[in-house]
């Protein structure tokens, strides 16, 4: 085993590297469906889920940086194209959503997949001893779960 200069085992490290650009893809599509229906809301509701909208938006966009600078760290090269993004997300694409009930299922679909590839990472990087992502994907799992929950009440679904 080879350990890199921050402990961590170097082939473990760049597996976490590709799982963690397959997650920054993946919220940087969740970035632009929220900065899409934060222009694009239309109804009674228009200024709570416009500022909501907005809160997200810049939520998502710290955490990706956060993620670009994980796969730095771990020795990878994070993403910056949009054809990376496309290839390896697998967030549902939201185009020209308007209605309110259709911009929030938006989110908990794709919460849902952040949450799945979160997870995974997870694992991942426990079995790695790699406390640094463990600790980002927990705090993003924890934060999203609520999300989601918040989510769910307004549509007066069910978790």
């Amino acid at each position: 085993m080879t350990i890199n200069s921050i402990g961590l085992d170097i082939q473990k490290s760049k597996e976490l590297a590709v799982d963690l650009n397959k997650l920054l893809a993946n919220f940087q599509q969740y970035y632009l469906n929220l900065r899409g229906i934060h222009w694009n809301i239309k109804g009674k509701r228009f200024f709570d889920l416009h500022e909501k909208f907005e809160e997200l938006y810049v939520d998502a966009n710290v955490k990706v940086d956060e993620i670009a600078e994980r796969i730095l760290t771990l020795g990878g090269l994070p993403f910056h194209t949009f054809a990376d993004y496309m290839e390896n997300s697998k967030v549902p694409v939201g185009k020209n959503i308007t209605q309110d009930e259709n911009a929030i299922r938006l989110i908990v679909d794709s919460l849902t997949q952040l949450l799945l590839l979160e997870r995974s990472i997870l694992d991942a990087s426990e079995a790695a001893k790699d406390e640094g992502t463990n600790a980002m994907m927990s705090d993003f799992i924890t934060e999203q779960e609520k999300t989601v929950w918040m989510m769910k009440a307004w549509l007066a679904e069910e978790i």
